[in-house]
């Protein structure tokens, strides 16, 4: 490892947010030789899986990065570390980030024990940035003891987070039967929580009928190994008031403890590896394939009509099995 990615690591392990914010550029770039400085950089930190990692999704406009903020700075008050990695959508053209959730919790941003990590997707299928698994490892290096992981909430993105969290929240407004019908079973059958926000003022009596509802249909849902009675659950909560905020990390503490103490945690982790390493291995099989010579080539072929789809990933595999 280099001189300057030595010093990086132990500015992280020693828990400058400064080091961190530069460790997952690292990360996230496409450049050659960064991605060599950060796999190496990954490699020298610390291993440890002590941070509890929540995900959490819900619709554009639903209140997440309120709810985030309110949650976050009760968790921070209470001398907790928070990390947030809020993976935003990602321009076609550029890649950018188009929107900016840094800039819409700036008082988690200001507190001391908060980090927030806002990064564009880089249209990655779902909205998932690329490398939020090794944001997550750099996070838990640098001590953080809560790890939030953000969805752009489009209805891909769920699965992929769902499988590199502890815990994961669904995050909804107060809606009518035509909202409800609108939800996926899919989706409800990922959260652990489902959590109905803005219920508040003139929405209040509405949130809690909506709460009836989803907690109806979670019941009529085949229960799972991994949760003790009463989860997964339904509860409203107001992140404008702040009224749930406290109970749901109540419930979040109690699922978490049940898991522990019946080796499911254990399970939940290993599992985790497993899907990263096929993802990553998918992903760079992929991006192998993409560099070889005759790529270009077959892309205009099969573009013209002379080849088709799978003569031309035929003749890719065949040109990848070439001994260099």
């Amino acid at each position: 490892m280099s001189a300057s990615s030595d010093i990086i690591c132990d500015e992280i392990a020693a828990g400058s947010r400064r080091a961190l914010a530069r460790a997952i550029t690292l990360v996230e770039s496409t450049r050659a030789d960064h991605q060599a400085q950060a796999e190496a950089l990954l490699k020298a930190l610390p291993h440890t899986d002590k941070a509890l990692r929540i995900g959490l999704t819900g619709t554009p406009g639903v209140g997440k990065s309120t709810f985030i903020e309110a949650f976050g700075l009760m968790l921070a008050d209470q001398g907790l570390k928070v990390a947030v990695l809020a993976v935003d959508p990602s321009s076609a053209r550029s890649g950018g980030s188009i929107l900016g959730d840094k800039t819409r919790m700036e008082r988690l941003a200001r507190h001391p024990n908060a980090f927030i990590r806002p990064s564009p997707s880089q249209t990655t299928l779902g909205g998932v940035a690329r490398r939020t698994w090794e944001a997550i490892r750099l996070c838990e290096a640098a001590g953080f003891d809560i790890i939030l992981v953000e969805t752009v909430g489009v209805g891909q993105s769920e699965t992929m987070v769902a499988e590199m969290t502890d815990l994961f929240v669904l995050l909804l407004a107060p809606a009518g039967g035509d909202e409800l019908q609108g939800v996926k079973r899919g989706i409800m059958e990922l959260a652990d929580l489902i959590l109905i926000n803005k219920a508040d003022g003139d929405l209040k009596a509405q949130a809690i009928r909506t709460c009836a509802d989803y907690a109806g249909a979670l019941r009529l849902l085949r229960r799972r190994a991994r949760d003790p009675d009463g989860f997964p659950k339904a509860m409203p909560v107001s992140a404008l008031t702040g009224e749930g905020i406290e109970a749901t990390w109540q419930d979040i503490e109690d699922l978490m403890t049940w898991r522990r103490q019946n080796g499911l945690l254990a399970s939940r982790r290993e599992a985790q590896l497993h899907n990263m390493m096929e993802q990553h291995l998918e992903s760079e099989l992929v991006e192998r394939i993409r560099n070889l010579p005759g790529w270009p080539t077959l892309k205009d072929r099969t573009a013209s009509g002379e080849l088709t789809v799978e003569e031309a990933v035929e003749q890719l595999f065949k040109e990848a099995a070439k001994p260099l």
